[in-house]
């Protein structure tokens, strides 16, 4: 056996399976990183959904997206200083952070309306949304199996909500509604990610939310009790970290790898759902569910195929985003 130095085949096997080992440890902690996020996004929307009949919904989205610029300030200020609040795509930035916000909206009034697991699946359909947005919005074209996906994973939508049964018309358009404006918010993000790091999009996700909702508040003002605000300013803390952790899972791996662990959301809300409200989904719910995640899963598997093909082979960029959380 030659010696390391002559650069022998087993010293470059060794070598080789130490960066396996490294990037297997790299992407574990990408999953971890994902698997904490979307795991304490349901103790945020539970706090939502427990104090909708006691506080406004106005109040309630002011004081969430208060406390997630406090605690990002908190963690990046002191690092960057005001430089993390410099953004080289300030309309886009302050246009995105917009959509979130009507996301929210939209999401925090389904909550009160209907089941945790239920709004998390409706709106786990983003990924479908921004894929059938690609033609119109970013000139991408959408083969055969794509436009498949989609059309699968909103007959799981259907399923979800059966229209007729105990889901209302409205209940369903809003969860949509939340999934469509999500969608738009990731295209934005996707495009905002080569002008601005992480810190100053997670700042700009909050700060123009707060600017917004501070002017509306003051009309709306129905605080709950001292319980209620501590519990409110913690679940908007919640949504910070887990946006946060979400957005470095993704930079220890592939999405194609981190992304299906994004749907592990949709357990963590049934755990949630039914020790605080006593909530279990139906037979029905659980086959729709599964019938999008396997349509998203799949345009991200898909996607990432793409991406892997050599530049003269695939077509244009990918537009479909990877699984969002529910991290409002």
């Amino acid at each position: 056996m030659h010696d390391l130095e002559n650069g022998s085949p087993s010293s470059g096997a060794h070598h080789a399976g130490h960066r396996s080992t490294a990037l297997r440890g790299t992407v574990l902690r990408g999953i971890i990183y994902m698997c904490i996020g979307v795991s304490i996004f349901p103790l945020m929307n539970a706090t939502v959904k427990y104090y909708s009949l006691e506080a406004s919904m106005v109040f309630i989205i002011w004081i969430r997206y208060l406390s997630h610029l406090a605690a990002m300030a908190a963690v990046f200020v002191p690092r960057h200083g005001l430089q993390a609040f410099r953004s080289s795509r300030p309309w886009t930035q302050a246009f995105r952070s917009v959509l979130l916000l009507a996301s929210t909206g939209f999401y925090f009034v389904a909550l009160s309306q209907v089941s945790l697991v239920t709004a998390a699946a409706v709106g786990f359909t983003a990924p479908l949304i921004v894929a059938a947005l690609a033609l119109p919005l970013l000139g991408e074209a959408v083969g055969a199996r794509r436009w498949g996906a989609v059309v699968l994973g909103f007959l799981g939508v259907l399923v979800v909500v059966r229209p007729g049964g105990d889901i209302t018309q409205w209940e369903a358009l809003l969860a949509l509604g939340t999934a469509a404006c999500y969608a738009l918010y990731q295209v934005l993000t996707r495009k905002l990610a080569s002008h601005d790091p992480p810190e100053t999009t997670i700042l700009y996700t909050a700060l123009v939310a707060v600017a917004i909702m501070s002017v509306i508040v003051p009309f709306a003002w129905s605080p709950p009790d001292a319980t209620g605000w501590l519990l409110l300013v913690g679940a908007g803390v919640i949504g910070g970290f887990g946006h946060l952790f979400v957005v470095k899972s993704y930079q220890y791996g592939p999405a194609a790898v981190i992304a299906p662990f994004g749907y592990a959301q949709l357990f963590c809300e049934t755990i949630v759902g039914y020790l605080v409200f006593s909530d279990f989904p139906d037979a029905w719910t659980w086959v729709g569910a599964a019938i999008i995640i396997a349509s998203g899963g799949y345009i991200t598997l898909h996607e990432a195929g793409r991406a892997r093909r050599p530049a003269g082979l695939k077509a244009s960029t990918a537009a479909s985003a990877p699984p969002a959380p529910r991290d409002r």
